[in-house]
């Protein structure tokens, strides 16, 4: 074999690697936290739940939070980027919790409802389902009056709260399918 016969083969092996390791994690990526065998602590977006945020700007986009057009939420901070083509955050905002967490991952948005009443009694509008946790629905949505005085402590929740506009906002973004990343 020639030299420049052996080069040409090594870069088809390369490519050939590199095209099976990019198969590889769009599969396990597209694999649901309940089927995946541990899928939340390999996934990327996992590991970089341990990574450290930008200190001079903690609204900044965590990095290693996936690719593409995504809504990334992290349960620590709270915090919800919407990021489009080219990983150019359009919008981050704050967020209130519900009493379930989702698990960390790569998730998809299952289905949407213009306006409901939450699981707290409250009347909410632009809900963004994402996942579900032990029969629990989970997802974004903007509460459209005050919250009710006495929320009853053992209802669990799922909602994640944003303001109106957020709300809007997500709800304008995230179509059935589009990708939530889940981080610490």
């Amino acid at each position: 074999m020639s030299t420049g016969s052996a080069g040409f083969v090594a870069g088809l092996t390369a490519a050939a690697l590199a095209t099976v390791g990019v198969l590889a994690y769009q599969a396990s990526a597209s694999v649901p936290g309940s089927l995946g065998g541990g899928h939340e602590r390999n996934s990327p977006a996992a590991a970089a739940s341990k990574m450290p945020r930008d200190k001079r700007n903690p609204a900044a986009l965590p990095a290693g939070s996936g690719t593409g057009r995504r809504v990334v939420y992290s349960l620590d901070d709270d915090r919800v980027w919407l990021v489009g083509a080219g990983n150019k955050v359009r919008r981050t905002f704050r967020v209130v919790p519900g009493s379930v967490d989702p698990r960390t991952g790569v998730h998809r948005v299952t289905s949407r409802s213009g306006a409901v009443t939450g699981t707290d009694g409250t009347p909410i509008e632009h809900v963004v389902r994402f996942t579900s946790r032990d029969g629990v629905h989970i997802g974004f949505s903007a509460a459209v009056g005050p919250p009710k005085e006495q929320v009853d402590p053992k209802v669990r929740t799922g909602g994640i709260r944003e303001s109106r506009a957020d709300g809007y906002a997500m709800w304008k973004f995230a179509l059935v399918g589009e990708q939530v990343v889940v981080i610490r």
